[in-house]
This record gives structure tokens, sequence and C-alpha cells, in this order.
């Protein structure tokens, strides 16, 4: 059996994902970082992107997460998000028009979040 972690991912209003994962990929203030079983304990803060999580059977979650902090100590990751939603849940023609929406109205807050939640589902 490989080695796991556990993973949380909450966002301000929800549990998000929760299980076993071999690898989760995340964008911090210091870059991306990819947690495995065993890494150093960190604490540092999210940065909005996606996050993807390899689960122990093979399968790929991948989520658009806004703002928050990453944990790591005792192989328990804790992804603590403003705003998070799974790719699944991602309506890409609505994240589409938001992205041309805050483009036209110079809104760069707004055209960060779209375009994370188009990365998130596309995988660009």
């Amino acid at each position: 059996m490989a080695a796991e972690l556990h993973v949380e991912l909450v966002a301000a209003d929800r549990s998000v994902w929760s299980g076993e994962a071999t690898l989760v990929v995340a964008r911090t203030t210091s870059g991306d970082i990819g947690v495995m079983p065993g890494h150093q304990p960190l604490l540092g803060v999210l940065e909005s992107g996606p996050v993807t999580i390899r689960t122990s059977d093979g399968s790929t979650v991948v989520a658009a997460v806004h703002g928050g902090f990453i944990s790591f100590a005792d192989n328990k990751l804790s992804l603590l998000a403003e705003i998070a939603e799974l790719a699944d849940e991602i309506d890409v023609e609505r994240a589409e028009r938001a992205l041309e929406r805050a483009k036209s109205e110079a809104d760069n807050a707004s055209e960060r979040r779209a375009d994370v939640r188009l990365r998130a589902v596309t995988g660009r």
C-alpha cells in the first residue's frame, strides 16, 4: 500500500472534500507546493489557484481555491479556503461569461477568480 496523507479541504461555508491522498499541489504566496506523506510540517498562505489532489485510489480531484491557509503536520493536510469549488461543480459557460464581464469592466479580482475557476475545470 502506498503512503497516504489525510486531506481536508474546507471553505468558509462548507467542507468541500475530505479523504486520503498521495499528493496535493497548491499555490501559495511562496509559489506552488507539492505535499506528499511525510512532508515536513508547514504553514502557508494560499493564493488563488487550482488545488490538485491525487487520491489514494489513483483518481484526481481538482478544486478552484481563492485565498486561505495551508497547514501540514502528522500526515494531516488542511486547506482552509475563503472560497473553494470542486471542478465538477463549476459551470464552464457561466465562468467564461464572468471572465469576459470582468475583463470588460477591468475588474482584476473578478477576472482572477473566473480565470482560476476555468483553469480548475480545463486543466490549462
